[in-house]
């Protein structure tokens, strides 16, 4: 296991490649962009919205996927405001309880911005199987919303016939993973692993029936070729505390207040319920990282920490899942508390991690040390 020598980065994060100099393709990505005429690149999104343009009044000109989050804030911004489109915006709904900052900022971001939002509620029955079924199998509690969030959209702007498909950032191309080739166009991202294939065979004999499973599969590649999904983030430097800033400005909520979470570095980043936060959590059990090296890695290139800052933050929260968490997700799949720790105990990648004196999983003292001071 192996850390950028720029941020704390490890080399587990699926996808994620580096350099001879040990420098994650993340933060090599970060510095092409300081050579981007960003003023050309917003030239060439104008030209696309004049492409798909719709000439009567009240037709919709392109669909943003949104959560409700400071980032779909400021993609609304962009398309409505900045290049004078009129989007329909679409979510799709988990099963969690939600904050009352997400509450807020799914109504925000329509009342803010003018826009009519389709909110898509996924099966709750099925959830509630298939959660549970993919956190005791593959450490991938919430892989059947994570699905949808890449496939409904699609649907719907193929159905709608509107071929324009907004998405945010390029996750692979600023965090690093599997798609990192920069490009505007977002067609392969359901292809990007977050929410990778699973036979549906598999999720019938786990007692869902097939019928229940509408949209889990990816869309044809003929009905794909139809469509433009795009990513903003190659049209304009992405930087989500900037975009945080604009929000909030715009009527965005934080959690300020009501939740100071134990396992992350701010209060502003997927906030919308509890639950769901399980999700990306599980990066830890399985390669060793989780919230706290995300941001702080993130917050480096920003130039907002230092890498030594970003490995005491890491230190301290990566390890440390807030119980609402457990308990939310607890509550939504019948699992109880000793039924999820005891399936969490099975998955932790025994390659890297060791228990302590007090029975909890860390990493190994040695990459802890890579960590602090990498050695390429």
């Amino acid at each position: 296991m192996k850390f950028c020598k720029k941020c704390i980065m490890p080399d587990t994060r699926p996808g994620i490649s580096f350099n001879l100099e040990g420098v994650c393709i993340a933060c090599q990505n970060n510095e092409k962009k300081k050579s981007v005429n960003w003023d050309a690149r917003m030239k060439e999104l104008e030209i696309l919205c004049d492409k798909y343009r719709r000439k009567n009044p009240g037709e919709y000109d392109c669909i943003i996927a949104v959560s409700g989050g400071k980032d779909s804030h400021y993609q609304v911004h962009v398309m409505k405001e900045l290049m004078n489109m009129n989007p329909l915006l679409i979510t799709v709904e988990d099963f969690f309880t939600m904050t009352e900052a997400g509450k807020h900022n799914i109504k925000n971001i329509s009342e803010a911005f003018g826009c009519n939002l389709i909110s898509f509620k996924p099966n709750r029955k099925a959830a509630k199987v298939i959660s549970r079924y993919m956190f005791e199998n593959y450490g991938r509690p919430l892989w059947y919303v994570d699905r949808l969030l890449y496939t409904v959209p699609l649907y719907y702007a193929a159905s709608l016939n509107i071929p324009l498909l907004v998405y945010g950032e390029n996750v692979s191309y600023e965090y690093g993973g599997v798609d990192d080739k920069e490009t505007y166009s977002a067609r392969a991202q359901i292809f990007n692993g977050v929410a990778p294939d699973v036979k549906l065979d598999e999720l019938v004999q786990a007692g869902v029936p097939r019928d229940e499973l509408v949209y889990l599969e990816a869309p044809s590649q003929e009905l794909l070729n139809k469509l433009e999904p795009i990513y903003l983030s190659y049209f304009m430097e992405w930087n989500s505390v900037k975009n945080y800033e604009f929000a909030k400005t715009r009527g965005f909520k934080d959690l300020t207040h009501e939740w100071d979470r134990t396992n992350h570095i701010e209060n502003f980043n997927q906030i919308d319920s509890y639950g769901y936060l399980l999700n990306a959590w599980m990066k830890y059990p399985k390669y060793g990282h989780a919230y706290a090296t995300d941001y702080s890695a993130r917050w480096v290139r920003y130039g907002l920490l230092t890498r030594e800052e970003a490995v005491k933050y890491a230190e301290e929260r990566d390890h440390a899942i807030d119980p609402k968490i457990v308990e939310d997700f607890c509550e939504f799949t019948g699992m109880s508390i000793q039924e999820f720790y005891d399936a969490l105990e099975k998955l932790y990648n025994k390659e890297i991690f060791e228990k302590n004196l007090f029975g909890q999983w860390r990493l190994k003292r040695e990459y802890i040390e890579e960590r602090r001071n990498p050695k390429w």
